[in-house]
């Protein structure tokens, strides 16, 4: 079905919107990118939340089953919707090569999330769901920025593994996600760290009488330490992808993977602040990430 340009930029508008509001940590770099990727980034943004938003909102597990089985219907019609956000999404898909197969991976991470107590058994399971939740996404993300932008004039080859670091990038800031979080997920009937480590630890993951995570001898707090220090390994592993992307691309993904970094490397140095709140970083901190990441792109 084709489209009239205006209508284009009005479903553009909306992807923008839904990211600048939603995106929180993710927009701080999405907007140093230029107009032609920021607004096919924003369209793949918008697709991954709403696939989020369906396994995170209180319908029953049947409906968010059957919303989640109507968008796998669509994206083998994308043409076909007027949906503004699929709209876009098949715009981006026809100007940039966009694996549409990673929102399925993405899709299926999302159902394993609708276990009325979800757990994970060990290190191997968690990679898996980590790769669906957020490699996927990093995929996603390196198919509009590209690697080697410069190739035709360098005569430079595109790496090969591009997509093996996206993902392990994407690994690498879910598992920050799941440190953060360790304490709204229990209390949402969700414990992402694996069930062999914890047994290991002897950890017994429970709140206190206050809310907050109890960890009356402190092996909880050493844990989180070592988990924070393994996905640091995970960013090293990941960040190698920023050589061989343009300047604009390489400070976005600086400036992503750069605020969550920040996150895990202050639950390292104190895992306690993750007992009884969400931790973040202030506005003006993820500022200067971003910024510090598009000063770097130019050097």
């Amino acid at each position: 079905m084709s489209q009239s340009r205006s209508t284009v930029q009005e479903a553009y508008l909306e992807c923008e919107r839904i990211t600048r509001t939603e995106a929180g940590n993710f927009y701080y770099g999405i907007r140093l990118l230029p107009a032609p990727k920021r607004t096919a980034l924003c369209a793949v943004y918008a697709l991954a939340r709403r696939v989020d938003d369906i396994g995170d909102g209180d319908l029953p597990r049947e409906t968010k089953l059957k919303a989640l089985g109507e968008i796998r219907a669509d994206l083998d019609h994308l043409d076909d919707s007027s949906d503004p956000v699929l709209l876009a999404l098949a715009d981006a898909a026809r100007r940039y090569p966009v694996p549409l197969g990673a929102f399925g991976e993405l899709i299926d991470g999302v159902e394993t999330d609708l276990a009325e107590f979800v757990t994970i058994a060990d290190w191997d399971e968690l990679v898996v769901y980590c790769r669906r939740v957020a490699g996927a996404i990093g995929r996603l993300c390196l198919s509009i920025f590209g690697t080697e932008a410069t190739g035709e004039a360098t005569g430079s080859v595109p790496e090969p593994r591009a997509e093996l670091f996206a993902d392990q990038l994407g690994i690498a800031l879910q598992q920050t996600n799941i440190l953060r979080d360790v304490r709204e997920d229990l209390g949402n009937r969700r414990i992402y760290l694996p069930q062999s480590e914890l047994a290991q630890w002897g950890i017994e993951l429970r709140t206190d009488a206050a809310g907050d995570l109890d960890d009356p001898e402190g092996r909880l707090a050493a844990y989180l330490r070592h988990a924070a220090a393994r996905a640091e390994d995970w960013y090293g592993l990941g960040l190698r992808l920023v050589p061989h992307l343009d300047r604009r691309s390489a400070a976005c993904c600086t400036a992503m993977a750069g605020i969550y970094r920040h996150l895990n490397q202050r639950i390292a140095a104190d895992p306690v602040q993750v007992y009884d709140k969400r931790l973040r970083l202030s506005g003006a901190e993820k500022a200067r990430v971003a910024v510090t990441a598009l000063v770097r792109g130019r050097s």
